[in-house]
């Protein structure tokens, strides 16, 4: 018993230092991992969501919605030559877009959107490229306007399709009036052409299954007659 103790402790003994090897090599490789990690997260792209109210040119105030989406280029500069990379770019991306949208009229903001976004794009990417940071794309995507200017906007936009309308009806009736003039010189000259409108409007009324038909009476038969009863009195 006492031999297959020694021996027993001795085996023990000797796998101490293997077990001490495993443990560093678990902790090295937790710590790789870890560093791999905060590697990644430094460098990933970010998107920043900006919301505020904006005065416009116009003296409009407006709610502007937009998005940047940037990623640390070089962490190295990014930490060495700013306190707050992530903070700062959200502060420029705040004055950035103030400032583009106080220096644009309303019905420019609502209709360039693309064009705004990208000034903004390549105004941050410049000022933020000795931070270390990439601005990869500016997206605006929301712009919401004050109930009551847009139920005045909402006002404007139909009084000028009535006015277009009117417009328009009064060209039809221009254009319909010279035609019935034409047609008026036309039937004019020739007496039996008044006969031949006749006979297509009543084809027309009857083709339409009514019940009822208006026959039109030439002026000339009254005349004739007036005459006649003219010369006999």
């Amino acid at each position: 018993m006492a031999r297959y103790s020694d021996s027993t402790t001795m085996v023990v003994a000797e796998s101490a230092p293997n077990d001490d090897h495993d443990s560093e090599s678990k902790t090295c490789g937790k710590i790789l991992v870890v560093l791999s990690w905060i590697l990644v997260i430094v460098t990933m792209p970010f998107s920043l969501f900006i919301c505020f109210k904006v005065l416009t040119k116009d003296s409009v105030t407006v709610s502007v919605d937009a998005v940047v989406y940037y990623r640390v280029h070089n962490a190295t500069i990014s930490i060495a030559n700013v306190e707050n990379a992530h903070h700062s770019t959200r502060l420029l991306a705040q004055t950035t877009l103030r400032n583009t949208m106080g220096t644009r009229p309303l019905h420019e903001i609502l209709s360039e959107r693309e064009t705004i976004s990208g000034n903004m794009q390549i105004s941050l990417d410049e000022a933020t490229e000795a931070w270390g940071i990439k601005v990869e794309r500016v997206e605006i995507k929301d712009v919401r306007l004050p109930v009551q200017l847009q139920r005045a906007m909402a006002a404007e936009a139909e009084a000028a399709r009535e006015a277009r309308a009117k417009v328009i009806a009064a060209e039809g009736e221009q254009k319909a009036s010279r035609a019935l003039r034409e047609a008026s010189e036309v039937i004019g000259d020739s007496p039996a052409a008044l006969q031949l409108r006749y006979l297509q409007t009543l084809n027309t009324i009857s083709a339409e299954k009514n019940s009822t038909i208006v026959f039109p009476l030439p002026i000339d038969l009254l005349t004739y007659f007036l005459k006649e009863r003219k010369d006999q009195s």
